[in-house]
């Protein structure tokens, strides 16, 4: 039954113009969302004041990554790696460990070799999941011989492999050269060679870096393309390979890039368009296909991927990103899934030279808006059935079906339902033996990994939503979860972490890493965990709304009552609204915070919470109850200093000394944090010895027994990255000469043996044995991907990674 705006909007209690919003922003039909649960509606309510949510994520973590001169550098990792090695003049494997930390592989390609450093062994990293959760999945292959053996790549985590169809999965190697990984192609002619693109660029700013391409003969050891590892290849989105194996195509941000030598040596490039997709006739290695990533636009070649020819379209201009689909039956057919507002689809009959518009229509005769609003960022379509043409399957926040060549679609899934597919779709893969009668199998990625529909005809067929009869979640130990931050209480063992895409989770000992569970929705982001209340967490949704958790991190929000930064759900007006001054954060309603902004809890009063917008904002009463009208109490305590906070800390012991850095360099001191109105002091601005960076300031640590002594890290793939006070900030010394040029995202020190120095960098973990004058000369694990966060839970470290979640590591005997 078709449901009407109105109705929608008197069943849901919203307003009746809140419905087209709704609608067109998740992709949805008023069906779908007639069975979103109350929270869910005002969860999706509340998305709608952040309208590019993906992009956003990408512009903060490029922030990052930003010199002093505000650009990031061509192969910015390599190159570091390839600094630090000549510095240090490594030759042989260094100590096997330093600081109860094992070293990772020999430095050379992170390929080889275990050598432990300060008491860490890599198989002393205990990984804690989720197992359950997933991460962005943007390639999946499957071996055309043995389809129980399948790849996945994922968005910050590497290439995982699975042998027994997905009921578990391993990485290929967590010391890959680069995990920021966006595509898979297998070679048709030697199904064991595989290539994987590295860095993403569906986005306005890559914010995840590549390093070109990798490949690997066997399935199991890869290595990089040198050829690749150049500028032009930091953002590979997708590769084909030939029947024969003979050319390879390269989609990246720059052009299309075209290699016929069998070392793979020598590419050319052939077309100066950013392109998104590019494909091979599957029946004929003369013929191909590419799609813009931006441009609106397609292209297509008769000679090998030689040279290309824009095709041609009826109808309204294209506009942003186009993906593209060879119909199995017969390739003359192209399916096109267009971006334009919220998504249209046209097909080519010519093989891909002229394209007509399909008339794109959901179940209740409008144009569907299968797309929502980030069509540049989840879209694609499948037509892979060898009996079919007319079956078209469509990615974008939900999975929709045609069974006519695009003019009517159905959803097939329902992102909001546990049951059914998460949202945000990227990959759709044919089981090799898909034939379309004996075999209907198709696999997926999205933002929470990898799902299967065992028979794709009777999957998503429910009368009505939600559909999830003929799902399966194949997210079996698949660990790719992209933390921004972590926090634990030592009482319960309990952690929670702010994930990207996939909200505040929480992590129950007992439960183990398959038994992670969700306890606030959306992006997460920075966490806390009160010391002396194991009921009480707090977590961050974007531009610091903080919310608050009192039951041991075991139940969702489903009521919309948990912020305590001032948001609330206004049942009067029916639309997410702010309490009075001073029950509210005002650069938390006014977005003038970073996307993922810092908030600390007071290491010496469980009561008092700081947050960092423009302004440092402090509550003293963070456990106040909730009420429509009243809460927690802000106060600045800290004016705007022109720059967005990005970093703070509450010296230990000393709840008058706190620092807070910004986003531009600058770091500031006061001696009277607890006062009304706290006097502060920049520092390290003059002299000799003055602290020199001028970009995002990542990370203030306090050394617990000497509270003048105070570690500074930086972002930008710069040399000076760590600094060091011993005077309460007047002179400082930089401790980043044996680290890679990479962004510094953490510092912990070791609570009993304050010496000992752990560094949370870009590209995996570091140790010091003499407070930072000299660092381990490789990885020291988990992985070779940025561990955003360090903290202690006793004396156990655990590390909280933006793309292979979380793990820890007993340092209490070292």
């Amino acid at each position: 039954m078709t449901i009407s705006d109105a109705q929608l909007a008197r069943e849901k209690n919203i307003r009746i113009e809140q419905v087209p919003l709704l609608r067109r922003s998740r992709g949805a039909t008023n069906e779908t969302l007639q069975g979103l649960p109350d929270a869910a509606i005002r969860r999706a309510l509340r998305r709608l004041n952040h309208p590019d949510l993906p992009n956003a994520r990408r512009l903060f973590r490029l922030e990052q990554e930003r010199g002093d001169d505000g650009t990031v550098p061509a192969n910015a990792q390599g190159t570091a790696l390839d600094r630090m090695r000549a510095r240090l003049g490594i030759a042989e494997p260094p100590a096997a460990q330093t600081a109860g930390v094992p070293t990772g592989p020999a430095a050379e390609g992170f390929a080889a070799g275990p050598t432990p450093t300060a008491g860490m062994q890599l198989t002393q990293w205990e990984w804690l999941g989720p197992g359950n959760i997933g991460g962005r999945t943007r390639g999946i292959v499957i071996h055309p011989e043995d389809p129980l053996r399948m790849w996945a790549a994922s968005a910050g985590g590497g290439v995982w492999h699975t042998g027994d169809g997905g009921r578990k999965w391993a990485p290929v190697d967590d010391f890959l050269g680069n995990l920021a990984c966006s595509c898979l192609t297998v070679d048709p002619a030697a199904p064991t060679t595989i290539y994987v693109g590295t860095g993403e660029g569906f986005s306005n700013a890559d914010a995840l870096r590549g390093n070109g391409v990798f490949r690997t003969t066997d399935g199991a050891n890869w290595a990089p393309i040198t050829a690749t590892q150049t500028a032009d290849f930091r953002a590979v989105t997708r590769i084909a390979v030939s029947r024969t194996g003979e050319v390879v195509l390269a989609a990246t941000t720059t052009g299309l890039f075209r290699c016929s030598d069998s070392e793979r040596k020598h590419w050319t490039q052939v077309l100066d368009v950013p392109l998104g997709i590019v494909l091979f006739d599957p029946t004929d290695d003369q013929r191909a296909v590419a799609g813009a990533l931006d441009a609106g636009a397609a292209f297509v070649s008769s000679d090998g991927g030689r040279t290309w020819q824009t095709a041609t379209h009826e109808s309204k201009p294209w506009s942003g990103r186009v993906e593209l689909a060879y119909a199995a039956k017969d390739p003359a057919i192209v399916y096109a899934s267009v971006q334009m507002t919220s998504g249209r689809i046209w097909r080519s009959t010519d093989g891909g030279r002229t394209y007509r518009l399909r008339r794109t229509l959901d179940s209740s005769g409008q144009v569907a808006d299968y797309l929502g609003d980030q069509g540049w960022y989840g879209n694609a379509v499948w037509a892979g059935d060898p009996t079919d043409a007319n079956l078209v399957v469509l990615g974008g926040v939900d999975l929709w079906r045609s069974t006519d060549g695009g003019d009517h679609i159905t959803e097939i899934s329902t992102w909001w339902h546990p049951r059914s597919v998460h949202a945000d779709h990227h990959a759709i893969v044919s089981h090799p033996s898909y034939d379309g009668t004996a075999n209907r199998t198709v696999l997926f990625g999205n933002d929470g990994g990898v799902f299967m529909a065992q028979d794709l005809s009777r999957t998503g067929t429910e009368p009505e939503p939600p559909f999830v009869e003929g799902w399966t979640e194949l997210d079996n130990n698949y660990g790719v979860t992209q933390f921004f931050s972590g926090a634990g209480n030592r009482i319960t063992g309990k952690i929670i972490g702010g994930a990207q895409d996939n909200g505040t989770l929480c992590f129950d000992p007992a439960l183990g890493a398959e038994g992670w569970q969700q306890i606030f929705g959306g992006d997460g982001g920075w966490c806390a965990s009160d010391p002396d209340d194991p009921d009480v967490f707090y977590g961050e949704y974007v531009f610091l709304n903080i919310h608050r958790n009192t039951d041991g991190g075991t139940s969702d929000d489903t009521d919309g009552d948990r912020y305590i930064s001032g948001q609330f759900w206004n049942e009067t007006i029916r639309e997410w609204d702010w309490k009075p001054l001073p029950f509210h954060i005002p650069d938390a309603k006014n977005n003038q915070a970073l996307f993922i902004a810092p908030f600390a809890l007071d290491p010496n009063n469980a009561d008092r919470l700081l947050a960092g917008g423009l302004s440092l904002w402090r509550t003293n009463n963070a456990k106040e109850p909730n009420t429509p009208s009243s809460g927690p109490t802000w106060q600045a305590i800290k004016p705007s200093a022109g720059s967005k906070i990005s970093a703070l800390a509450v010296t230990p012991g000393d709840s008058d000394l706190i620092w807070v850095g910004h986003v531009n360099g600058m770091l500031f001191r006061t001696t009277n944090g607890t006062a009304a109105t706290p006097s502060w002091a920049r520092v390290g601005v003059t002299g000799p010895d003055r602290l020199r960076p001028s970009r995002y300031c990542t990370c203030v640590t306090v050394d617990p027994r000497d509270p003048e002594t105070v570690f500074v890290a930086f972002g930008g793939f710069e040399a000076d990255n760590l600094w060091v006070t011993h005077d309460g900030g007047a002179r400082w010394s930089r401790l980043a000469e044996t680290l890679p040029d990479v962004p510094i995202r953490a510092v912990a020190i070791h609570p009993r043996r304050t010496e000992l120095l752990y560094c949370g960098t870009e590209v995996g973990l570091y140790a010091s044995e003499d407070r930072g004058v000299t660092w381990s000369a490789t990885n020291e694990g988990p992985a070779n991907c940025s561990v955003d966060q360090l903290f202690w839970m006793d004396e156990t470290l655990v590390s909280a990674t933006h793309g292979r979640g979380m793990f820890r590591i007993d340092l209490s005997t070292v």
